[in-house]
Formats: structure tokens, C-alpha cells, sequence
């Protein structure tokens, strides 16, 4: 199994990023696929999830209505779009899976927020 995260940077409150989550390994098109982050000296965050056909499930709170969870089956990729980005998404953004042989996770992809 391996996921592995892209498209974070830095950029500006009130900007936009969109993180893709690209999985190998397993069988993709079957299984719910979670976002999660981590800020130095926090505690890792459920940020958002989304079902193994596409409906999003839920969201934290502090990103509902700026967040929205995507997935292409056929290329076995997740997307996390981030719009009205704030200072507080800074984070280390990862996605993760978890199938029958164990719990997955990603690298994970930097997001820092910033003027």
C-alpha cells in the first residue's frame, strides 16, 4: 500500500490549494479514503472523508464550507480542495486508508499559510 500526498505550499489567508492523494497497492475504488493533519505540537485532526464511491461523509468543523473532499476512481486518486484558506490550516495534510491487512498512511504534504 502506498499513498503519497501532493500540491501544498505556501500561500496567503484567503487563498486556495488543492491536495491530491495518488494510492497504490490496494484496491482503490473500494475503500473510504480520510484526509487528516497534523500542526507542530498539536494533535493530528480529522479534517474530512469521503466514501469508496464518491459521497462526501463528513468534515471537522473548522473547515466546513471552505473544504471539499473529491475522489477519481479511475485513477485512483483523492483530492482535498482548500478554498478561504486561514492562518490555523497550517499543517502537515495526509490521507489515509484503512483496508483489511492494517491502517495506512502517506507522507503527507506541507501547507503553510502565511502573509
Amino acid at each position: 500500500v502506498q499513498l503519497v500526498e501532493s500540491g501544498g505550499g505556501l500561500v496567503q489567508p484567503g487563498g486556495s490549494l488543492r491536495l491530491s492523494c495518488a494510492a497504490s497497492g490496494f484496491t482503490f475504488s473500494r475503500y473510504n479514503m480520510e484526509w487528516f493533519r497534523q500542526a507542530p505540537g498539536k494533535e493530528r485532526e480529522f479534517v474530512a472523508s469521503i466514501t469508496w464511491h464518491g459521497a462526501p461523509m463528513n468534515y471537522a468543523n473548522s473547515v466546513k464550507g471552505r473544504f471539499t473532499i473529491s475522489r477519481d476512481n479511475a485513477n485512483n486518486t483523492m483530492y482535498l480542495q482548500m478554498n478561504s484558506l486561514k492562518p490555523e490550516d497550517t499543517a502537515l495534510y495526509y490521507c489515509n486508508v484503512e483496508i483489511l491487512s492494517g491502517q495506512y498512511r502517506g507522507q503527507g504534504t506541507q501547507v503553510t499559510v502565511s502573509s
